[in-house]
């Protein structure tokens, strides 16, 4: 029903920077978060940030003054400005989207398959 697709992962040197982009398409009636999440291998998926369709923002403290969340709500695209990128910032990035589907009255989580970052000079 609701299809994710993340782009823009790549290689960057330490304190570079690189740009994500998510967009939700199919059958949506409506999106109330969209975000990011990042998992390393063998740690647990871990926020990164997300924001509402109203602009509220929660952000991680290992990332914040250096990632910026925003959003295309025509669009249905959420965005990821990663400045400043440190070795741990490595991972596979997952868009996340809190919507509702075409004929449900429920909003449902939804994962991107994940695009992935890797810092390293």
């Amino acid at each position: 029903q609701v299809q994710l697709v993340e782009s823009g992962g790549g290689l960057v040197q330490p304190g570079g920077s690189l740009r994500l982009s998510c967009v939700a398409s199919g059958s949506i009636l409506s999106i109330n978060v969209m975000g990011w999440f990042r998992q390393a291998p063998g740690k647990q998926r871990e926020l990164v940030a997300t924001m509402t369709t109203g602009g509220r923002t929660n952000v991680a403290e290992s990332v914040k003054g250096r990632f910026t969340i925003s959003r295309d709500n025509a669009k249905n695209t959420v965005y990821l400005q990663m400045n400043s990128l440190e070795p741990e910032d490595t991972a596979v990035y997952y868009c996340y989207v809190i919507a509702v589907p075409t004929a449900s009255s429920t909003y449902r989580n939804y994962w991107g398959q994940g695009t992935q970052v890797t810092v390293s000079s």
